[in-house]
């Protein structure tokens, strides 16, 4: 039987992988596969490789979604970029990151690194795989020390080690910023609060369609959907082609996307969890934090995409929607097309302003618990009635920064929480006299 890779490369002209030389920039190949493609797959190469040449990135999603995706790396070296976008206000991306301040995140990188490249690629000499290892140290390093803004989160590389081998270091080094800072940007946050809000979606989700499988799970925080939805289900695919197929698809898409998913996963597993007590929470826990073996991709993608139009993030119910900040990727991906036209400049100021949001929510939330506290422990009239003038002040304060997330905003908004403390200390010690 003829050989796939190279019947592919014959027929579109690319250079077959030299898999005994060093690791030198280059994909991991131009097929994760030795079968052949098939008539109705060559055409759809054809197909995809047409609407890249025009620049149609509704027909690539269109395409990325339907059965096998975008087919070969070759062609997702071409469409990939298209579905990421690409903005000339991106091109300061600058190739001496060596002599930029190093990133408080780097050792974590190098842990990480290490534990890199498990499951794939195979059939590559050990001297290779170092050498992959040494080009994904360096592509993560460098997003880091060019976007400091951005906090690195343990699974980040096997983000990175998918881009790294379907497109080469080269070409994933501009892709892997627009991807951080414009589609996974709230992971990337100082907290992981932005984080949780993501999977805050799930019982929402699960309830628009089957509430009683969400009254069944409703002891349960979505925490278990974290660690696949975080890494764009990376950390827990293990095959190659299979990983690659699913971010065809997750490309294509804004970034809700994956949280759709993981709420597919969990109600084609409620025949496996209505076996269980609605209180024996550890039980479904465990087997909701691991997607199931085997994982039919294809069938995944197709209820996730059905259970996207029927249930969209606007109609959600308990105002889930409604409770994410305007700042987060879930709501700043929602047209996919504009999102390709964003720039890496936008993505650092929706950073900015988002983590001063969550600043301002952390510091009232933290003043109203004190105030509470000191509330219940001087149990007064004029106790209660201070308390209250105090949380409507700090609150008209905060919001006086608004939207924004300059540092003088911050700046003020500390200033006020140190002032209104001190009003706190003064008015207790005026009502214990």
């Amino acid at each position: 039987m003829e050989d796939g890779s190279q019947n592919f490369n014959e027929k579109y002209g690319v250079a077959a992988a030299d898999h005994d030389a060093p690791s030198s920039g280059q994909p991991v190949s131009n097929s994760w596969r030795d079968e052949p493609l098939t008539a109705a797959e060559s055409s759809k190469v054809t197909e995809i490789l047409q609407a890249c040449k025009n620049g149609d990135r509704e027909q690539i999603a269109a395409l990325a979604t339907s059965l096998g995706g975008l087919i070969e790396d070759h062609v997702r070296r071409i469409a990939w970029p298209i579905l990421l976008g690409n903005s000339s206000a991106d091109a300061g991306h600058t190739d001496d990151w060596q002599n930029l301040p190093v990133h408080r995140d780097e050792e974590q990188v190098k842990l990480d690194v290490h534990r890199a490249f498990v499951y794939y690629p195979t059939g590559e000499s050990e001297k290779q795989i170092e050498g992959r290892k040494h080009e994904l140290s360096d592509l993560i390093t460098g997003l880091l020390r060019r976007h400091p803004c951005l906090h690195y989160f343990q699974g980040f590389h096997d983000i990175a080690q998918v881009l790294l081998l379907v497109l080469g270091a080269d070409q994933a080094a501009p892709l892997l910023a627009r991807l951080s800072l414009l589609r996974i940007r709230d992971y990337m946050l100082p907290t992981f609060s932005a984080s949780e809000s993501h999977v805050q979606l799930l019982p929402a989700i699960v309830y628009a369609t089957d509430p009683k499988l969400c009254q069944h799970l409703a002891r349960l925080q979505p925490y278990f959907a974290i660690a696949a939805t975080l890494t764009l289900y990376a950390h827990d695919i293990e095959e190659y082609g299979g990983i690659s197929r699913l971010f065809d698809f997750l490309l294509a898409h804004e970034a809700v996307i994956s949280v759709y998913m993981y709420a597919t996963i969990i109600m084609t597993r409620k025949k496996e969890l209505m076996e269980f007590e609605a209180d024996d929470e550890d039980m479904m826990y465990a087997i909701l934090s691991k997607l199931p073996k085997p994982l039919d991709i294809e069938a995944l993608i197709t209820r996730t995409t059905s259970l996207f139009a029927k249930h969209p993030p606007e109609t959600l119910p308990f105002k889930a929607w409604r409770k994410v900040s305007s700042y987060s990727v879930l709501k700043t991906t929602r047209d996919p097309n504009a999102l390709s036209k964003q720039t890496l400049q936008e993505g650092e100021l929706l950073h900015a302003k988002h983590a001063a949001q969550i600043k301002r929510q952390e510091t009232l939330q933290k003043m109203t618990a004190q105030s509470r506290l000191l509330a219940y422990r001087y149990r007064k009239p004029a106790g209660a009635f201070t308390v209250a003038i105090v949380i409507g002040v700090l609150s008209l304060w905060l919001g006086r920064s608004g939207n924004g997330s300059s540092a003088s905003s911050l700046a003020m908004v500390l200033d006020a929480k140190d002032k209104l403390l001190w009003v706190f200390s003064k008015t207790w010690t005026g009502l214990r006299l």
